[in-house]
Protein backbone atom coordinates (compact mmCIF):
# COMPACT_ATOMS: atom_id res chain seq x y z
CA UNK A 1 0.00 0.00 0.00
CA UNK A 2 1.36 3.40 -0.94
CA UNK A 3 1.50 5.84 1.94
CA UNK A 4 2.01 9.58 1.71
CA UNK A 5 5.10 10.76 3.56
CA UNK A 6 4.22 14.46 3.51
CA UNK A 7 1.26 16.81 3.04
CA UNK A 8 2.65 17.90 -0.32
CA UNK A 9 2.88 14.29 -1.51
CA UNK A 10 -0.68 13.63 -0.32
CA UNK A 11 -1.96 16.69 -2.19
CA UNK A 12 -0.10 15.69 -5.37
CA UNK A 13 -1.63 12.22 -5.16
CA UNK A 14 -5.09 13.77 -4.84
CA UNK A 15 -4.56 15.88 -7.95
CA UNK A 16 -3.24 12.88 -9.88
CA UNK A 17 -6.20 10.77 -8.75
CA UNK A 18 -8.61 13.43 -9.95
CA UNK A 19 -6.95 13.45 -13.37
CA UNK A 20 -6.84 9.64 -13.52
CA UNK A 21 -10.62 9.59 -12.93
CA UNK A 22 -11.18 12.20 -15.64
CA UNK A 23 -12.37 14.89 -13.22
CA UNK A 24 -9.66 17.31 -14.39
CA UNK A 25 -7.43 17.45 -17.45
CA UNK A 26 -4.03 15.76 -17.19
CA UNK A 27 -2.56 18.87 -18.80
CA UNK A 28 -3.39 20.84 -15.62
CA UNK A 29 -0.99 18.72 -13.55
CA UNK A 30 2.48 19.88 -12.60
CA UNK A 31 5.54 18.31 -11.00
CA UNK A 32 5.07 15.15 -8.96
CA UNK A 33 1.36 14.78 -9.71
CA UNK A 34 2.13 14.61 -13.44
CA UNK A 35 4.52 11.70 -12.85
CA UNK A 36 2.16 10.00 -10.39
CA UNK A 37 -0.77 9.88 -12.79
CA UNK A 38 1.32 7.92 -15.30
CA UNK A 39 3.19 5.63 -12.92
CA UNK A 40 0.61 4.70 -10.28
CA UNK A 41 -2.69 2.83 -10.32
CA UNK A 42 -5.95 4.46 -9.23
CA UNK A 43 -5.90 2.34 -6.05
CA UNK A 44 -2.34 3.40 -5.18
CA UNK A 45 -3.26 7.05 -5.72
CA UNK A 46 -6.41 6.66 -3.62
CA UNK A 47 -4.45 5.08 -0.77
CA UNK A 48 -1.86 7.85 -0.85
CA UNK A 49 -4.39 10.68 -1.20
CA UNK A 50 -6.52 9.40 1.67
CA UNK A 51 -3.68 9.53 4.22
CA UNK A 52 -4.44 11.44 7.41
CA UNK A 53 -2.87 14.88 7.00
CA UNK A 54 -2.71 15.64 10.72
CA UNK A 55 0.30 13.42 11.31
CA UNK A 56 2.21 14.30 8.13
CA UNK A 57 5.02 16.84 7.91
CA UNK A 58 4.63 19.62 5.34
CA UNK A 59 7.52 18.24 3.30
CA UNK A 60 9.39 14.94 3.20
CA UNK A 61 12.49 14.90 5.35
CA UNK A 62 15.76 14.46 3.44
CA UNK A 63 17.46 12.51 6.24
CA UNK A 64 17.55 9.21 4.31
Amino acid sequence: MAKAESKKQQMAAGAALSAKRGERPKSSLKGASRQMVESMSEKELHDMASAKRKDLPTRESKDD
